[in-house]
């Protein structure tokens, strides 16, 4: 370590440099818009959190560290609200229950916060899926998508929870990244009948509306997929 003495500093000298002094931080308080096209945000449960209609009010619904696939739990924070002194004492977030896209207040301090530079849109009738990053098309897919009778459910989600199946053969191929979507005809299913971008085990079905909601790919574009898509990710499923 190289110290003053040794740097050609007079000894016995006094610097006549006063401290410059630390301006406080001062933020305009109130609700503020988060996330873009380039970049979203998610919020990771630390271990546990209270969603409320509004700050402060009766909590409406509570969520552990991992949610019940032991995946952590993860929001898409939409906004936040800041005190004058620019600490964040809310996040307005996206959560991953029924009905679909229903957003609460979370406590700050219940979650921490990471950036998401990819996001998905998914066009139903085209068939089509694309992943941007940094708000630029990086992939281009044809899907499957659901039959008319169980319909892939439309709205603004995001990726909830990424899932390796225990059979790569089957139906969900090598991986499912699940979304914050619940099908809205399919309500007796397991967990709410939560909808996934997939593999499949029926190749010949891609390029056709035939799922019962979910959205499948081919094996080796979900490869491609699960590895650029973290928690968080926006999702966005069109007509």
């Amino acid at each position: 370590m190289c110290l003053l003495a040794a740097c050609g500093a007079s000894a016995g000298r006094k610097s006549s440099a006063s401290p410059v002094p630390v301006k406080a931080k001062h933020c305009r308080g109130g609700t503020t818009s988060v996330g873009s096209g380039r970049v979203a945000v998610a919020a990771v449960v630390r271990n546990g959190a209270t969603a409320y209609r509004r700050p402060g009010n009766k909590p409406f619904a509570r969520f552990g560290h991992l949610n019940q696939n032991d995946f952590p739990t993860v929001f898409r924070v939409v906004a936040v609200i800041r005190r004058g002194d620019c600490q964040a004492t809310w996040y307005h977030v996206q959560l991953p229950i029924k009905p679909n896209g229903v957003r609460g207040f979370v406590p700050a301090g219940a979650v921490r916060l990471a950036s998401v530079r990819s996001r998905i849109v998914v066009q139903v009738s085209k068939r089509r899926l694309t992943l941007f990053r940094r708000g630029r098309p990086v992939l281009h897919t044809t899907v499957a998508v659901g039959s008319k009778a169980t319909p892939t459910p439309v709205g603004s989600y995001y990726v909830n929870q990424l899932l390796v199946p225990t059979d790569p053969s089957g139906p969900y191929g090598p991986g499912a990244i699940g979304i914050s979507a619940f099908s809205n005809v399919l309500t007796g299913w397991t967990q709410g009948g939560p909808i996934a971008i997939h593999g499949t085990n029926e190749p010949w079905s891609i390029g056709h509306a035939v799922s019962n909601g979910c959205i499948r790919v081919r094996n080796p574009v979900l490869r491609r997929l699960f590895a650029a898509t973290p928690a968080g990710t926006p999702v966005v499923i069109r007509p």
